[in-house]
């Protein structure tokens, strides 16, 4: 499995774990769309033109808060613990004494990526 690095949009490293469903898709994304979802240099860059490219070409309009709004609810009702959650959302926990005390790296990230990218996959009937 891959990581995400964005060194860019956040004040610390972000390290998130990427499902090998994920990684291999985008070798089969086009080459359009894949040159607005990815620079030059190999980062991921704003997705908002591809995904209205995804839209348009699928009939399919979406906002990247529904795709949130369907990870967070599908992972919640997955059991994933809130601390998880709002690490792989990249959500800050400042207000959260407890929080101070867990340290989360990428590693422990896996296991619940896992589980939430089964249950897509299943729910959309493709074979993992």
């Amino acid at each position: 499995m891959a990581t995400y690095h964005d060194y860019a949009t956040t004040q610390y490293n972000l390290r998130l774990p990427i499902r090998t469903f994920l990684q291999s898709s985008f070798s089969l994304v086009t080459k359009e769309i894949k040159s607005r979802l990815v620079s030059s240099a190999g980062h991921i860059v704003e997705p908002r033109k591809a995904m209205l490219k995804i839209a348009e070409l699928s009939g399919v309009p979406f906002t990247i808060h529904d795709l949130r709004r369907t990870f967070i609810t599908t992972a919640e009702s997955l059991d994933i613990s809130a601390y998880a959650l709002k690490r792989l959302l990249n959500h800050k926990m400042n207000n959260d004494v407890t929080s101070g005390y867990i340290i989360t790296d990428v590693e422990r990230l896996r296991q619940p990526m896992q589980i939430i990218t089964d249950f897509l996959l299943k729910a959309m009937g493709i074979n993992n």
